[in-house]
């Protein structure tokens, strides 16, 4: 499993409506990506402009190659990428313990 874990600032005021957006692009889109597991949204406590998005892959080539290079990634960014501040940082990670 991979896990992919985007750094999203959004433009201030913006962040109830950003909450909604990126759960309807989650359940509408994400979700139906191949090798797609689950997701996870946290809003920062002392940045509230500030959003960690997790999302669980199968395999990276299902977020780079099969999401990242589809027509449902022009759609999702359609739906959230109106709220950011500037552009996500994205990363990869593979678990290496867990309690």
């Amino acid at each position: 499993m991979i896990l992919e874990l985007a750094d999203i600032r959004v433009k201030p005021g913006q962040e109830v409506a950003f909450e909604e957006a990126i759960a309807r692009g989650i359940q509408t889109v994400i979700s139906k990506a191949k090798g797609f597991q689950g997701a996870k949204v946290n809003k920062g406590i002392e940045s509230p402009d500030r959003f960690i998005l997790q999302i669980f892959w199968d395999t990276l080539e299902d977020h780079t190659i099969g999401f990242r290079e589809s027509a449902a990634f022009t759609e999702w960014r359609a739906i959230v990428g109106p709220f950011f501040a500037g552009p996500p940082v994205v990363e990869h990670f593979v678990l290496t313990y867990k309690s």
